[in-house]
């Protein structure tokens, strides 16, 4: 296969436009495409604005900050969705997922490598059917995506050998630390995950310790964020839907049980930092 030079990015919430910023930067040209125009216009403006903080930082100067930029196009037309890679972002429903892929290998045929961001959804149950396997594969970031070095790569059942040394290139190129692992429920971080944000929302529901207290108590013992702070940068529906995906894989045991805590929030709308709610108040 030949090395890839363009990268189109499917959906232009946070996590795509984080990846398409991240592509930007990384010298490949890039798309980052969305049907709904006001999320593409969130997203330029989002990339501009982290970009000029790069500059203000020193992280990047002025002229590859403008040539980044200058390497995005940003659009609502499919059929201008034609790249070497593919990286689909948009949300976690497996079907529209793959519909989106379908059109999308109609268009870019089987040169082209196909690869998902999603956090939870079995990457085998969305390659049947697709008519490229073999170049299907999961490529998962973290939010947020320019920052976060961890970067999974994950193998189907059909994806082949070459498409994972892409994928993993790819990710070195953007000075990302690749992780191969093969398809399981939750991959690798979000299965090991789910007992930091599970037993800590169990604690909270029984009244040992306030969500200030469990975030306070995770941050002194070394890490960046406590739990609830870091579902709410997530996204509570993110968060919840990824532990009901991996609590149905494994036949719902009962350690992996989602918390009704997350539940009530979800079903408020309260969503984290994205809705000005969650379990801090961001307004």
């Amino acid at each position: 296969m030949a090395k890839i030079q363009s990268i189109l990015v499917c959906g232009a919430g946070t996590m795509g436009a984080g990846i398409a910023q991240l592509s930007a930067v990384s010298g490949y040209k890039t798309i980052l495409f969305d049907l709904n125009a006001d999320m593409l216009t969130r997203a330029e403006e989002q990339i501009g604005a982290q970009l000029k903080k790069m500059e203000e930082k020193g992280i990047i100067s002025v002229e590859a900050s403008s040539a980044a930029f200058g390497n995005i196009l940003f659009t609502t037309d499919l059929s201008l969705c034609k790249a070497d890679l593919i990286i689909e972002a948009i949300v976690e429903n497996a079907a529209i997922k793959k519909d989106l892929f379908n059109k999308l290998a109609t268009l870019n045929g089987r040169e082209t490598v196909y690869a998902s961001n999603t956090s939870s959804i079995s990457i085998n149950s969305l390659a049947e059917g697709f008519i490229y396997p073999s170049q299907f594969a999961g490529m998962h970031f973290f939010n947020p995506a320019p920052i976060m070095k961890l970067v999974e790569v994950i193998q189907g059942e059909q994806s082949s050998s070459a498409v994972i040394d892409i994928l993993v290139s790819v990710a070195k190129e953007m000075k990302k630390t690749a992780v191969r692992c093969n398809d399981a429920p939750g991959f690798i971080v979000n299965r090991v995950a789910r007992h930091f944000y599970l037993e800590a929302m169990y604690m909270v529901e029984k009244e040992y310790l306030t969500i200030a207290e469990a975030d306070a108590i995770m941050e002194a013992a070394g890490f960046k964020m406590g739990p609830f702070a870091l579902m709410d940068l997530i996204g509570l529906d993110i968060n919840y839907g990824v532990s009901n995906i991996v609590w149905e894989a494994l036949q719902k045991p009962k350690r992996l049980t989602p918390s009704t805590l997350q539940k009530e929030k979800v079903e408020a709308g309260d969503l984290g930092k994205k809705t000005g709610k969650g379990f801090y108040n961001y307004l």
